[in-house]
């Protein structure tokens, strides 16, 4: 795939560039990243405890997005990749792990999916997050995809109450097409929750219902990484214009 060819803008105090990882040394960054968060500060069970990095078998088939503060050179946020037709070597995509995607998947020549979102603690403020969405954006426009999806993560360090209201306050609003709807393998037993809670949005899905995405149907529960997943669908035609100007820009 094309190397972004334009860096973002640097934002805020922090001089901060996205790009894609160019090998293997730069997509392990990336994964000790993800451990650090996922494993060491949110408790997900990963696999890869002994050497202090987060990898599956999706990998080395997906491209990553790397945010690095430039006077560190640190990796301070990344995203994960996988564009239709290293999805097509592999298999399928990941949310397939944890929904049955059958309603989506006439979609997949021009679909591509995101995960492993995560920034470090110290750099959790809106020049990262603009950062990663812009090199995102970058990204689709370049290869000409048209549809985004991915698994939004809400903690269940609380039992699942929370990502049961948040589901309940978001699902009327922003609920796909019963066309495009998706089926979790293991769903989050909402019956068993009380989803009345005044939760907060967590800031990826919020960033992405902003957008213009959709939410597809009733969470998974992710047991590895203890959370519930809403999978969203963003088509790229549905990016509002304000988002657009912001992000989609040559």
């Amino acid at each position: 795939m094309p190397e972004l060819d334009r860096q973002i803008q640097p934002v805020a105090r922090r001089r901060l560039m996205a790009a894609l990882a160019r090998g293997k040394a730069e997509v392990l960054e990336a994964q000790r990243l993800r451990y650090k968060v996922f494993a060491e500060e949110m408790g997900a069970n990963l696999p890869g405890a002994k050497e202090g990095i987060d990898r599956d078998i999706f990998d080395k088939y997906c491209e990553h997005l790397l945010v690095r503060e430039s006077d560190s050179n640190r990796v301070v946020g990344t995203y994960r990749i996988l564009p239709p037709d290293r999805a097509e070597k592999i298999g399928g995509y990941y949310s397939q792990t944890e929904f049955d995607l059958t309603r989506l998947l006439h979609l997949s020549d021009r679909m591509v999916e995101v995960g492993r979102a995560c920034v470090h603690r110290d750099y959790r403020d809106g020049a990262t997050i603009t950062q990663l969405w812009g090199g995102l954006a970058q990204y689709m426009l370049q290869n000409r995809h048209e549809y985004l999806i991915g698994c939004a993560s809400i903690s269940m360090a609380d039992g699942g109450h929370v990502a049961a209201s948040v589901y309940r306050k978001l699902h009327r609003v922003y609920a796909a097409p019963v066309e495009y709807s998706a089926f979790p393998r293991c769903p989050l037993p909402l019956h068993a929750l009380n989803p009345y809670l005044d939760a907060p949005v967590p800031p990826l899905l919020k960033g992405y219902l902003r957008l213009g995405a959709y939410i597809c149907g009733a969470p998974a529960w992710d047991p590895e990484f203890n959370t519930a997943d809403l999978l969203v669908l963003l088509p790229v035609s549905r990016i509002s214009s304000r988002y657009a100007k912001h992000f989609l820009k040559m």
